[in-house]
């Protein structure tokens, strides 16, 4: 598979469409114009992340305490190393998410489900459907499905091919506040977690009822989840537009190669490769752990058990370890660009942390919010974080040290305002091109083209949110 700066495998390499504006709607122009300066303007991620680093390392030089050129550039070596065991546990969940969702049995799934799309709409409505509720249940899971789903269609209706990743895409960043795996609402319903910041200062944890199954919240996720389906059939490119997904290639990457085809197929090695029982003693062995683990201390999930759960579900579901070796090595082939960005997102975040840049920043809006107007400025200010911290527990642990002594100063919804956080996440990942890369790279499609699209649901979707922690949260969440 190529990477996401080269032409798409799964799209016909062709011109970026140049066709006068006539019969387009507004929308559509507006999108047409979004998807030109994304693919002509904007450079590679990797490009991105370097410029980033520059200029969060001038932003500390000017603002911040201790931004000495010293400290600064010791915290960004710092950080690149720090960051690597959360790289490979991101790495992991998308590794074992991506074999599961490769496992014949859910193909066969998604294969009789994209057969409920019969033109652009329904294609795009089953799309965001089905990755909302696979997000929904963990993020790993819906960030692969929706891209997997996404070439399945793809396959028997002809439509704009970035456009329909874009609605997997967008369906998969509502996990940050709908989503049973958020990030920011786990932590916080986790007694003794060390990023339960809630918990630190009244020690008492949120439990979930009271966050992700708040009505509040319920109302705002219903609400981005009608909206978003909406917008994204308005601004459906033209038929002339139109750059779809080549069926032919598709099918081609699909191929693998046949089991029986190998030379050890006969051998005692090559029957242990596919050894159902080999498999299923692994599987039996970590069920019997989760087992006594959650039968001693209660059923609770983190993220070492989401990698494990999906370890073992996908094993269970291949069959034989030679069959997910093979899942796996072809998930690995898009983790490149996860692999090569993360540490310099951990730069980033090293350069905040050292010359608390972080406390520069968050305390600049804390300065002038009142108990109603703090979850939405919290919300403002998680949006232009994720910027540069893309990671949820990440930016929980620069934003939530600061936000939530604020929101007991104040009287604020504590609750409103940890989701807040949240939620500005969610919009932020719109525009943030490091967790589009694992999808787009799936898919085969060009990450730029896919933005521009995305763009447009940011400022929908999140002008929605936004409207919601301003008005709907200080009510309803209370202060």
């Amino acid at each position: 598979m190529e990477t996401h700066d080269s032409p798409p495998l799964a799209v016909r390499p062709q011109a970026v469409p140049d066709h006068p504006d006539e019969g387009k709607t507004l929308l559509q122009r507006a999108v047409s114009s979004c998807v030109y300066l994304f693919e002509r303007v904007m450079p590679d991620p990797f490009v991105i992340v370097i410029l980033l680093t520059a200029m969060v390392a001038c932003l500390a030089l000017v603002f911040a305490p201790k931004g000495t050129p010293e400290v600064i550039l010791t915290g960004w070596y710092k950080g690149i190393f720090g960051i690597f065991t959360f790289a490979f546990q991101m790495v992991l969940v998308l590794v074992t998410g991506y074999a599961l969702a490769s496992a014949p049995l859910i193909k066969s799934g998604l294969r009789s489900a994209s057969k409920l799309a019969v033109g652009p709409v329904s294609a795009v409505l089953l799309v965001f459907g089905v990755g909302a509720v696979a997000t929904f249940l963990n993020w790993g899971f819906g960030l692969v499905v929706g891209a997997l789903l996404s070439k399945q269609v793809a396959r028997q209706v002809r439509v704009d091919f970035a456009w329909l990743v874009a609605a997997a895409y967008s369906s998969w960043v509502l996990w940050a506040f709908t989503g049973m795996s958020s990030s920011i609402a786990l932590s916080i319903a986790s007694p003794g977690n060390p990023l339960n910041i809630v918990e630190q200062h009244t020690h008492s944890a949120v439990p979930l009822a009271h966050t992700v199954f708040a009505g509040w919240n319920l109302l705002a996720g219903i609400a981005a989840m009608v909206l978003i389906p909406v917008v994204f059939i308005l601004m459906r490119p033209a038929d002339k537009d139109v750059i779809a997904a080549d069926s032919a290639l598709l099918e081609a990457e699909d191929k693998k190669v046949d089991d029986t085809a190998d030379s050890r197929a006969g051998t005692f090695a090559g029957r242990l490769e596919r050894s159902r029982t080999c498999a299923l003693l692994f599987v039996l062995a970590g069920v019997g752990y989760l087992a006594i683990q959650w039968t001693r201390h209660g059923v609770s999930l983190d993220i070492n058990t989401v990698i494990f759960i999906f370890l073992l579900a996908g094993l269970c579901l291949h069959g034989s370890p030679r069959r997910y070796v093979g899942a796996v090595t072809e998930a690995a082939k898009v983790t490149g660009p996860m692999l090569l960005q993360y540490p310099f997102y951990g730069g980033i975040m090293g350069i905040m942390s050292a010359t608390a840049l972080d406390e520069t920043v968050a305390h600049a809006y804390i300065h002038v919010a009142s108990s109603t107007t703090l979850p939405f400025l919290s919300y403002l200010a998680s949006g232009v974080i994720t910027l540069f911290i893309p990671s949820g527990g990440g930016h929980w642990a620069v934003q939530g040290p600061f936000t939530i002594p604020a929101a007991m100063q104040l009287g604020a919804s504590l609750p409103g305002t940890s989701m807040a956080i949240a939620a500005g996440e969610m919009a932020g990942s719109l525009l943030q091109p490091f967790w589009a890369i694992p999808v787009v790279a799936i898919a085969g499609v060009g990450v730029q083209r896919v933005l521009g699209f995305t763009l447009v649901i940011f400022l929908t979707a999140g002008s929605l949110l936004g409207f919601v922690y301003l008005f709907v949260v200080p009510v309803w969440a209370g202060t």
